[in-house]
C-alpha cells in the first residue's frame, strides 16, 4: 500500500513538472514571438512618416511624442503592440486601441491616411494636438468597429463630415473643444445637421460636442437615447426649447449645456431614482422657479445654473441634496430668503450666490461647512459685519463682495491660513488694514478695492506675503507708501491698483517689476510725464494701464508706437496731455485718451489697430480729416467716439460711432441701418445736409431707441419711412432699473476681464439742459432740432409708443398738430417751439400724464388751450409767441373775438412768413435744441441699481405701476 501511493506521488510530481516546464517555454516562446500585425506594423510606421511632430502642439505638461518608440529597432524589436499609445487584441494580434493623445501632432491627416486601414480600430483617441484647422477626414468611415473616437482640444475645423454618423458602434463620442485662440468654435455641424448625426447612434453613451457651431434646436431624438449617461452641448448656438425629456433618460449622469445663450427651458419634476450626477446650465435662457422635486435628486453632485433666468424663492428642499458639492446660483433673479437648510449641505466645496435679489436678514450660518474651498457671496444688503467663518480653515477662494458689510476687517480672519485668493471688495469697511494680513502665508490675490479703508499703508507689509502677485487697494481712504526698508525684497507682482491711494508720483517700486500684466494709478495726484523707466516696466507682460485723472502732461521719452506688445486696455483720460495723439500698439483692445489737451492730425499709424473695440478720442483739439482706415477697424468696434474735437470732411464707412460735436460734411449716412444692433445714433452740431429720404428696406434702424441729429442742415420732409422701421420706440418692453452701458469681456494675458464703458448725456429737462452721467436702458428719445425740416409732422409719430422725449423745435414744419401725439403715453418732454405749425393744440394731448415740459412757443397755433391734467402745471413760456392762443395758461380770454387775431405783421398779404417770424427763428435758434447724448453706440447692455435712479426716476415709476393697476393691465 506504502509503496501504491509513493508512485502515485512520484507522477504527480513528474506531471506538475512537465507542466512547469511546458509553460516555460511558452513564455519564452510568446517573449520571441511579436502580438504585431506585420500589415498594420506597417500601417503605423506610414502614418509616422505622414505627421509632423512639433513639441509645441500640445500643451499639457506631460505631453511628448508618443510616435518616437515606433520603430524596428530597441526594445520592442518591432513589435508594435509595445509600442506607445498602441493596444492590441491578445487573440489575434489585430491593432484595437490608438491613443495619440497629446502626442505633440501637428499638421492635417489626409483622407486616404494608412491610420484607416486599421480596420480592427476600437478606440481612436487624437485629442490635445493641433491639427491646424484641417478638416476631420472622411476616411474615419472605414473604421466601422469604432466603439470611442475622441477628437477633442486638436483644432480640427469645418464641416462634421455626414460619414460620422454611419459609425453605429460608437459608444462614446468626443469632438469637443475645437477652438482658435480668441475662443471661436471651428468645427459646424449644420449640413448635415445635429438631427441627422443621431439615427444611428443608438449606442451612444457618452456624447460630448461642446464648442461645435450648430446653430439649430435641440433635436427630440434625444429623448430616446436611452444608454446616454453624459451629455455636454456648452456653447453651440443652439437655441428654442431643450427636451425636458432629457433629465428623465434612465442611465444620464452628467448634462452640461452652458453657453447656449438662447436655449430655453423648464427644470422638469425629478423621481427619486434620478441618476444625474451633475446638471449644468449655466449662461442659458433656463427660466421659472427650482422645483420642490429637485431635493429628489439624492445622486447630485454638481448644480451650476449661473447666468440663467431662474426666478422665485429657493425651495427649501435644496438642502437635502446630502452629496452637493457645488452649488452656483450666481446671477439670477430669485428672490426672498436664502434657506436655512443650506446649512445641512456639509458635503459643498463650491458655494456662490452672488448676483440675485436674495433679501439679506436671517443669512444661513454658513460657518460649519468646514469642507468649503470656494466661498462667493456678493450683492447682498447684509448691512452688517463679515458673518463669522472662522471654521473654514479650508477656503482657498473668499468673495463677499458688494455686501453692504460694515465694521473692521476681523482679526478671526488671519486663522484661514489656506486663502489664496481673498475679496472684500465694494463694501463700507473701515479703518485699518490690518498688520496680522501676514499670517495668510498662501495668499496670491487681495482685493480690498472701494471700501473706507483708512490709514497708511506700506508696501513693506506685502512685501513678507512672498506668494502675493495680485493686489488691489484702488478708491479707499488710504496713503500708500511705496518706500520700502533697505533689506527688503520685493515680490514680482502681476497685478497693482492704486487708484485713488494719494500717489504724488509713480511709485518707484514698479521699476524693478518685470512681470506685471495689470497696472493702475488713476485718480491720484501725479504731475507732469510719464517717466522714461516705464517703458521698460514689464515691457513683454502688461496688458492693462490705467493712469486717467491724474495730470500728467505727456511723456518723457515719446516713441511713435508704445513699446509694450501685449497692451490691450489703455486708459490716459481726464489728464493734461499735450501734442499729438499718442499710438499705441496693434495688440490694444480699448484705448480712451479723452479730456485731454491733445492737438493736430491723427496720425495714420492708427490704422494698426485692428483688434480694436472701444475708441475714445472725445473732447480734445485734434483737427484735420478722419483717417480713411477707420473704416476698416475689425467687426468688434463697437464704440467709437470723437465728439469735441474739430475734426472735419465726410464719415469713413465705420460700422459703429458717436460723432457729435464736430465740422463732419456729409449726407444722411442710411448705411447705418444695415447694422443689426444699432440702438443710438448721435450725429448732432456737425454740417449734413440734404433730404434724409427713407430707409432701403423695411429692416433698418429697428433696435434704435435714442436718435439725435440736432444741429445740423437737414431739410425737406420728416422722414416718414424711417418713423415706421423704430420697433424699438413702439414696443413696451419690461423696465429695468438699470444703465446703458457697453460691456466688453476682454481675455487678456489668461484671465477674463470685464471693462465697462458708460454712457452720458445732457437733456433738457423741464427746460433746463442737466447732465446725466448714465442713462436707463428704457430711456427712448428723437430729437430732430434746429434743421430746416418743412412740412406736416407725420401722423406715425404717433406710432412710437415708448417715447420719452420728442424735440422738433426750431425747424419750419407747418399744419396742425397731429392728435396721434396724444397715444404717446410715456413721453415726459414735448418740444414743438419755432416752427410754422397752425389750428388748435389737440386735446387729446391731456390723456399725457407724464408729461412734465411742454412747449409750442413761436408758432401760429390758434383756439383754446387744453385744461385738465398736466396742461394745468403749464407756465405762460410754454404758449407764448401764439397770438391765437386763449386760455387760463396766457391770461387771454377765450370770449374775446379780438384778443385772438395774430398781429398783421406776422403775415403779409400773401400769406408768407414775415421777415418778422424769421428773425425770431434767427435769434431763437437752439433754444430748447436740447438733447444732447454722447457716447453711446454698440452692443449695449445693462448693469446693476443705482441710488440715482430712485433720485430722478423712483416715484414716477411707482405711480406708473399704481396708473397700470387701475387700468388693469402694465403700461
Amino acid at each position: 500500500m506504502e509503496l501504491l501511493l509513493y508512485l502515485f506521488g512520484l507522477v504527480g510530481f513528474l506531471f506538475i513538472q512537465s507542466l512547469h516546464d511546458i509553460i516555460v517555454v511558452a513564455d519564452t516562446f510568446s517573449s520571441t514571438q511579436s502580438l504585431c500585425n506585420e500589415v498594420e506594423r506597417s500601417a503605423l510606421l506610414w502614418f509616422k512618416e505622414s505627421i509632423v511632430v512639433n513639441n509645441c502642439a500640445s500643451h499639457d505638461p506631460y505631453s511628448f511624442p508618443k510616435v518616437a518608440s515606433w520603430n524596428l529597432d530597441g526594445v520592442s524589436g518591432g513589435d508594435c503592440c509595445s509600442w506607445d499609445g498602441i493596444e492590441c487584441d491578445k487573440d489575434s494580434g489585430h491593432v484595437i486601441g490608438l491613443d495619440l493623445s497629446s502626442s505633440c501632432l501637428y499638421g492635417s491627416i489626409n483622407t486616404n491616411s494608412s491610420l484607416f486601414s486599421l480596420v480592427h480600430l476600437q478606440n481612436l483617441n487624437m485629442a490635445f494636438n493641433d491639427f491646424n484647422n484641417s478638416n476631420i477626414p472622411v476616411g474615419l468611415a472605414n473604421l466601422s468597429m469604432l466603439k470611442h473616437l475622441n477628437l477633442s482640444n486638436s483644432s480640427f475645423s469645418g464641416q462634421i463630415p455626414s460619414q460620422i454618423s454611419g459609425l453605429s458602434n460608437l459608444v462614446s463620442l468626443d469632438l469637443s473643444f475645437n477652438i482658435d485662440s480668441s475662443y471661436q468654435r471651428l468645427l459646424k455641424l449644420t449640413s448635415p445637421n445635429f438631427s441627422s448625426l443621431l439615427p444611428n447612434l443608438t449606442r451612444i453613451e457618452k456624447l460630448h460636442l461642446s464648442y461645435v457651431d450648430m446653430s439649430s434646436t435641440v433635436p427630440s431624438v434625444l429623448n430616446n437615447l436611452s444608454s446616454l449617461t453624459s451629455l455636454h452641448l456648452d456653447d453651440c448656438g443652439l437655441l428654442g426649447e431643450f427636451p425636458p425629456g432629457i433629465f428623465q433618460l434612465p442611465n444620464l449622469k452628467f448634462l452640461s449645456v452652458q453657453g447656449n445663450e438662447y436655449l430655453t427651458g423648464h427644470l422638469p419634476n425629478f423621481e427619486r431614482n434620478s441618476t444625474l450626477e451633475a446638471i449644468n446650465l449655466g449662461e442659458t435662457s433656463y427660466s421659472g422657479e427650482l422645483p420642490t422635486s429637485i431635493g429628489n435628486l439624492n445622486s447630485l453632485n454638481e448644480l451650476e445654473i449661473w447666468s440663467c433666468n431662474f426666478s422665485g424663492l429657493l425651495p427649501f428642499s435644496l438642502g437635502n441634496i446630502s452629496h452637493l458639492k457645488v452649488l452656483d446660483l450666481t446671477n439670477n433673479s430669485f428672490r426672498g430668503q436664502v434657506p436655512s437648510s443650506l446649512e445641512n449641505l456639509s458635503q459643498l466645496t463650491y458655494l456662490s450666490l452672488c448676483q440675485n435679489n436674495f433679501s439679506g436678514s436671517n443669512f444661513p450660518r454658513l460657518g460649519e461647512l468646514n469642507k468649503l474651498k470656494y466661498l462667493i457671496i456678493c450683492n447682498f444688503n447684509l448691512n452688517s459685519q463679515i458673518p463669522y467663518l472662522a471654521n473654514l480653515t479650508q477656503l482657498d477662494f473668499l468673495r463677499l463682495s458688494s455686501n453692504q458689510l460694515t465694521g473692521q476687517i476681523p482679526s478671526w480672519l488671519m486663522n484661514l491660513t489656506q486663502l489664496i485668493h481673498l475679496d472684500l471688495s465694494f463694501n463700507k469697511l473701515h479703518g485699518p488694514i490690518p498688520s496680522s494680513v501676514i499670517q495668510l502665508k498662501n495668499l496670491e490675490f487681495l482685493h480690498l478695492f472701494q471700501n473706507h479703508l483708512s490709514g497708511t499703508v506700506e508696501l513693506d507689509t506685502f512685501a513678507k506675503l512672498k506668494n502675493l502677485t495680485k493686489l488691489h487697494l484702488s478708491l479707499n481712504h488710504i496713503t500708500f507708501l511705496s518706500k520700502t526698508s533697505p533689506n527688503t525684497t520685493v515680490q514680482k507682482f502681476k497685478h497693482i491698483g492704486l487708484a485713488s491711494c494719494n500717489l504724488s508720483e509713480f511709485p518707484d517700486f514698479l521699476r524693478e517689476q518685470d512681470e506685471l500684466e495689470f497696472v493702475d494709478l488713476a485718480y491720484n495726484h501725479i504731475h507732469g510725464l510719464v517717466p522714461k523707466w516705464m517703458w521698460n516696466t514689464s515691457k513683454e507682460n502688461l496688458g492693462f494701464v490705467n493712469f486717467s485723472h491724474n495730470f500728467l502732461t505727456g511723456f518723457d521719452q515719446m516713441h511713435d508706437v508704445f513699446p509694450w506688445p501685449r497692451l490691450g486696455i489703455l486708459d490716459l483720460k481726464s489728464n493734461l496731455l499735450q501734442g499729438p495723439l499718442p499710438i499705441p500698439p496693434a495688440s490694444t483692445l480699448i484705448y480712451l485718451v479723452s479730456n485731454n489737451m491733445l492737438s493736430g492730425k491723427v496720425s495714420s499709424l492708427i490704422c494698426s489697430l485692428n483688434s480694436l473695440y472701444a475708441l475714445d478720442l472725445s473732447h480734445n483739439h485734434l483737427s484735420g480729416t478722419l483717417p480713411p482706415c477707420l473704416g476698416n477697424f475689425s467687426s468688434f468696434l463697437s464704440i467709437l467716439n470723437l465728439r469735441s474735437n474739430n475734426f472735419q470732411g465726410m464719415i469713413p464707412q465705420l460700422e459703429f460711432l458717436i460723432l457729435g460735436n464736430n465740422r463732419l460734411h456729409d449726407v444722411f449716412p442710411y448705411w447705418l441701418g444695415k447694422l443689426p444692433e444699432l440702438k443710438v445714433l448721435i450725429l448732432r452740431s456737425n454740417r449734413f445736409h440734404g433730404d434724409m429720404g427713407s430707409p432701403a428696406s423695411n429692416f433698418e434702424f429697428q433696435k434704435l431707441r435714442i436718435l439725435d441729429l440736432s444741429y445740423n442742415n437737414f431739410r425737406g420732409k420728416l422722414p416718414l419711412g424711417f418713423f415706421k422701421n423704430l420697433i424699438a420706440m413702439k414696443n413696451v418692453p419690461e423696465e429695468h432699473l438699470t444703465y446703458v452701458q457697453a460691456i466688453a469681456t476682454i481675455y487678456l494675458l489668461g484671465f477674463a476681464l470685464n471693462e465697462n464703458y458708460d454712457y452720458s448725456m445732457t437733456i433738457t429737462n423741464k427746460g433746463v439742459k442737466t447732465v446725466y452721467a448714465k442713462i436707463l436702458d428704457f430711456f427712448t428719445a428723437v430729437d430732430l432740432s434746429c434743421n430746416k425740416f418743412d412740412g406736416e409732422i407725420p401722423e406715425v409719430i404717433g406710432n412710437l409708443k415708448v417715447l420719452h422725449l420728442l424735440n422738433l423745435s426750431n425747424n419750419f414744419l407747418t399744419d396742425r398738430i397731429p392728435s396721434s401725439l396724444g397715444d404717446l403715453h410715456q413721453l415726459e418732454s414735448l418740444d414743438l417751439s419755432q416752427n410754422n405749425l397752425s389750428g388748435e393744440i389737440p386735446q387729446q394731448l391731456t390723456e399725457l400724464i407724464f408729461l412734465e415740459f411742454f412747449n409750442v412757443s413761436y408758432n401760429n397755433l390758434t383756439g383754446p388751450i387744453p385744461q385738465g391734467k398736466q396742461f394745468n402745471t403749464f407756465q405762460m413760456s410754454s404758449f407764448e409767441g401764439n397770438f391765437g392762443l386763449c386760455g387760463d395758461q396766457i391770461t387771454r380770454n377765450c370770449g374775446d373775438s379780438k384778443s385772438l387775431a395774430p398781429p398783421s405783421i406776422f403775415e403779409d398779404d400773401h400769406g408768407s412768413e414775415s421777415p418778422f417770424d424769421f428773425n425770431w427763428k434767427a435769434i431763437l435758434l437752439g433754444y430748447g435744441c436740447g438733447l444732447i447724448i454722447g457716447g453711446i453706440i454698440g452692443h449695449i447692455m445693462t448693469t446693476r441699481k443705482h441710488d440715482w435712479f430712485m433720485k430722478n426716476f423712483g416715484n414716477r415709476r411707482r405711480q406708473r405701476e399704481i396708473s397700470a393697476k387701475r387700468r388693469g393691465s402694465r403700461n
